[in-house]
């Protein structure tokens, strides 16, 4: 028969091979399920948040439906069909493709060069766009004169009391006190160090705004990126409800 002593040690050893047991079983489980995911998730995960998926989604904001590629849309919550608030874009600058896996640095920042532009469509806020808005606000924020800008535009300094921060006005001389185009830029010396230094809004559809924002460098080539982003919009909206 086996002694008091004997006894414990057997079942100690017994809860001790348990417990190793468990512990290997529990890593078998673990080990598992993280193949598993790695299988179903590790390529979403590899691409970053980007998806190179073409599926068009219909999106209806307001009394406008949006036909938009999920390869556009730049927020994954964002890629479905349905009613939605806003929609969030990105675009490779001249082609207005979306992501795939050619453009793949451009759209991560680790190219030669930095190139995206970045959409966000929604309600319309306000009754004029930011060229309609040059007469009745802005041409009173800024300092006279302006300097020469790239492309034949005007770059002006906002007055400290304006609220605008290292920011610039650039506006376009075409159409006088009605220019075809005024964006908000940061600074040269700020903007060199940021994708999207410059914003700009236009309006379309029934009752659409969108704004874009882009590369300073991008501003010589102010007129086909207007056209385009405008061609863009116009090229994307499904139909009105």
């Amino acid at each position: 028969m086996q002694s008091a002593a004997q006894t414990e040690i057997s079942i100690t050893e017994s809860r001790f091979f348990a417990r190793v047991f468990y512990v290997f079983f529990g890593l078998a489980i673990l080990s598992a399920a993280i193949n598993l995911a790695g299988r179903y998730w590790g390529p979403t995960i590899a691409m970053g948040g980007h998806t190179d998926d073409k599926t068009k989604r219909e999106i209806v904001i307001g009394n406008d439906v949006l036909a938009i590629p999920s390869n556009m849309i730049r927020f994954r919550a964002q890629r479905r069909n349905g009613v939605a608030n806003r929609v969030d874009l990105y675009l490779k600058w001249p082609e207005m493709t979306g992501y795939s896996a050619a453009t793949r640095q451009d759209f991560n920042f680790t190219g030669p060069k930095r190139e995206i532009l970045f959409l966000s469509i929604e309600p319309r806020t306000m009754s004029r766009d930011m060229s309609g808005r040059y007469p009745p606000i802005y041409s009173a924020l800024i300092e006279q004169p302006g300097k020469p800008g790239p492309g034949g535009l005007t770059v002006y300094s906002f007055r400290q009391t304006s609220g605008y921060i290292d920011e610039e006005l650039v506006v376009s001389s075409a159409g006088g006190d009605n220019p075809d185009f005024v964006a908000r830029c940061l600074e040269e010396s700020i903007a060199k160090d940021t994708v999207s230094a410059c914003e700009r809004d236009i309006q379309f559809g029934d009752g659409l705004q969108l704004l874009y924002r882009f590369p300073r460098d991008l501003l010589g080539q102010w007129q086909a990126l207007d056209g385009a982003v405008r061609s863009f919009a116009a090229g994307h909206l499904a139909s009105a409800r």
